[in-house]
């Protein structure tokens, strides 16, 4: 009988109180207003008769599938959270999970990222996973230090020039 490899532990799912609060803002807000809202109305259209061709009630099922569908996923993460809170950080020279760290590239432009949980990331506000290949990077690092990070077009030198916990 062959062995069978162990199985790796999925990393710890990491997350600030912010991004915290907001999922479980989330979470009750579909659990005590929008799934009862979705659950009146799809028995208002189960009420008008031949629910095979009612596009509403159709519709209503699906949306509350949906719902249930993103309470279970909320419910799930929420129960395998390690909030973490950047401004509880002792060493404040390096980064670690919640840092704000902007860079500078070889061409002198600046970038600040802050390192959050997966379930946090906003490209669009420089919110990067912790997992991320920047983000991993970084971790660990110092004011001055340079990484290699790879890039979608390549290889990307970044160095840090600033580190802050907010």
């Amino acid at each position: 009988m062959a062995l069978q490899p162990a199985k790796k532990a999925p990393p710890p799912n990491y997350i600030t109180p912010a991004g915290f609060k907001r999922l479980a803002d989330e979470l009750t807000f579909l659990r005590t207003k929008k799934r009862p809202e979705v659950v009146g109305a799809l028995a208002d259209a189960a009420a008008e008769g031949d629910r095979s061709e009612n596009a509403e009630y159709i519709y209503r099922k699906r949306q509350l599938r949906e719902i249930d569908k993103r309470l279970r996923f909320l419910s799930k993460r929420l129960d395998d959270v390690r909030i973490v809170d950047p401004r509880a950080q002792p060493h404040r020279d390096r980064v670690f999970f919640g840092a704000t760290v902007t860079v500078e590239d070889p061409d002198g432009e600046a970038a600040t990222y802050r390192i959050v949980g997966v379930d946090e990331t906003d490209g669009a506000a420089g919110d990067i996973s912790w997992q991320s290949p920047v983000g991993r990077a970084l971790l660990g690092k110092s004011i001055g230090d340079t990484v290699t990070v790879k890039w979608h077009a390549g290889l990307r030198e970044l160095t840090i020039a600033e580190i802050d916990y907010r």
